[in-house]
């Protein structure tokens, strides 16, 4: 990319943060969590301004093209999943578009060889290390941002989900969430985004014993095992996975993993605070349509390069 340049950030003396895409190409093999299908991916640098969009390789033309975008968000059912005009879909992207909003990617090109992402580990931790072995690359073109102006909120049956105005100039997020089984119970956490690798990151997403069969009678949970998720066990008490918990409330911190993926979505990075209570992808979805349907709660920004608003990674080695 002969617009790219690629220099360290401690390097760079500057007021205005630059947009950032992949020092190189990753690949990622693995099966999709609720499809049980064996998957390749991709991801590629791209240029300034083009996004973060998939491509079904498994496709041709224009019809395999899927923009990562909130308005593309069909199916938040266990998952977010994305579909283009053709009926083209990919869904479970929320994990890697957790990572590359970890990461500060603005624009990645991500060729996909079906309709799901691999679930990996169920953390966003691979996706984040194949990431570390390319570094990251700045480009030229200044690094947008969505500031928040005022609260904007959406709610259903208890559960919650709600922006803020925040003056750390950063994304920070509160999550709350409370489970009728002792093995979780009640749990919250604040996060700020430029804690991410070392406090979400390893988070795994989770599900119960006793629901695996209904799950997979609708088509979910195909690919789902102890390797890729915490499982608890029918009684509500006990972790059924070798080794137990990475983290001791490892249950609130993938809700905020998956909450920063799903945010991601709105196509910049939020500055401002998320809390959310019991919310899950449909809500998380639902709060980025109220955003932008009140034209006066955000209005877009340059983001400074004091305020990179992503967790530390390493960049691209110069030459």
């Amino acid at each position: 990319m002969s617009s790219a340049i690629i220099v360290p950030l401690k390097a760079a003396v500057r007021s205005v943060a630059l947009q950032r895409t992949l020092g190189g190409v990753v690949r990622y093999d693995g099966i999709g969590l609720h499809s049980g299908a064996q998957i390749s991916m991709t991801l590629h640098p791209a240029p300034e301004d083009h996004g973060i969009i998939f491509v079904r390789t498994d496709l041709s033309g224009a019809d395999a093209v899927i923009p990562a975008l909130w308005s593309h968000v069909r199916s938040t059912v266990m998952n977010s999943g994305l579909i283009n005009e053709a009926g083209a879909q990919v869904g479970t992207v929320e994990h890697l578009m957790s990572a590359l909003a970890a990461c500060g990617i603005d624009n990645c090109l991500v060729k996909i060889s079906g309709a799901e992402v691999p679930v990996m580990d169920g953390s966003s931790q691979p996706f984040l290390h194949q990431i570390d072995e390319v570094g990251i690359v700045e480009q030229i073109a200044p690094r947008r941002a969505i500031r928040i102006l005022r609260p904007v909120s959406v709610s259903h049956e208890g559960k919650i989900a709600a922006f803020y105005p925040a003056d750390h100039g950063s994304f920070s997020l509160h999550f709350e969430i409370d489970f009728p089984c002792a093995a979780i119970a009640r749990q919250e956490r604040t996060l700020d985004i430029r804690d991410y690798r070392a406090e979400v990151s390893r988070a795994r997403t989770f599900g119960f014993e006793q629901e695996v069969a209904a799950l997979r009678a609708a088509g979910l949970g195909r690919g789902g095992s102890l390797d890729n998720a915490v499982v608890i066990d029918a009684t509500g008490t006990k972790v059924l996975n070798e080794g137990g918990l990475r983290y001791k409330d490892e249950f609130v911190r993938h809700k905020i993993l998956d909450a920063v993926g799903d945010l991601y979505l709105a196509g910049a990075p939020i500055l401002g605070h998320f809390h959310g209570v019991k919310s899950g992808h449909a809500l998380n979805n639902k709060l980025l349509h109220a955003l932008f349907a009140d034209e006066g709660s955000w209005e877009w920004t340059t983001m400074s390069a004091e305020a990179v608003n992503t967790a530390p990674m390493p960049l691209a080695a110069n030459g």
